[in-house]
């Protein structure tokens, strides 16, 4: 079965550019020219994935991006000529798979394309256990964390990273591997970006975000998830 990606860019010449080259790599298209309909969409077909414009008539793609992770987990790829770091950052806080600024070479878009999508399952995931240990539930089905009972709220990166540490307890994960894990190749060069989510994780999870008891650095090597004993993982 084809995997559907929703493509929703409103300059019709790159519109017809991508539905060319994702139709030849064996994806339905879905297109859309503004966010609103792509949000119909969306509901509508339950697309694997989602090319994001970020700048579109009626809603911009910050706003659509927001609005797509509080419905589902479709992985999204914002496809911008906004480069700058902030405007990194912004996307992948309001949950973004990826990030890739135009102009950009096709074959690079389908390679980030399949890369998203071998990391995120796609439409087809697997289930797996829960983890459990010291009041911290982390459900790798659903996606949910809760701490001490109480739901903890994750963006999608974030529950990459945090899943990638939890599945190698007590084992340190280098920063390359963690970028993988939670961003994709494209940024394994990119370790400003593993403190800052590690930051944003400390202060969900920790008691004391200043003195970790879950994530643990391991200068110049990278991070690690502490249990007192590996049982704890239900996987």
């Amino acid at each position: 079965m084809k995997e559907t990606v929703l493509v929703i860019e409103d300059e019709p010449e790159m519109q017809s550019l991508i539905r060319t080259w994702l139709g030849r790599a064996g994806y339905e298209v879905l297109l859309a020219a503004d966010g609103l309909q792509g949000l119909r969409h969306l509901y509508s077909a339950r697309p694997g994935l989602v090319l994001l414009d970020v700048m579109l008539p009626r809603l911009d793609g910050w706003e659509i991006c927001r609005r797509i992770r509080e419905a589902c987990e479709t992985p999204v790829i914002m496809v911008t000529a906004k480069n700058t770091r902030p405007d990194v950052i912004k996307g992948f806080d309001l949950g973004a798979d990826d990030y890739i600024t135009k102009p950009f070479d096709f074959p690079e878009l389908l390679a980030r394309i399949r890369s998203v999508l071998r990391r995120t399952g796609g439409t087809q995931k697997e289930e797996t256990p829960v983890f459990k240990w010291s009041g911290l539930e982390v459900d790798f089905r659903t996606h949910r964390v809760s701490l001490e009972g109480k739901p903890v709220s994750l963006s999608p990166t974030e529950f990459r990273l945090l899943a990638c540490l939890v599945r190698n307890l007590n084992r340190v994960v280098s920063h390359e591997q963690l970028l993988l894990s939670a961003w994709g190749p494209a940024y394994v060069n990119e370790k400003e970006y593993i403190k800052l989510y590690v930051r944003y994780l400390r202060k969900k999870l920790e008691r004391d975000p200043e003195a970790p008891r879950f994530i643990l650095t391991e200068r110049g090597m990278g991070y690690r998830f502490a249990v007192d004993s590996v049982s704890a993982a239900a996987e």
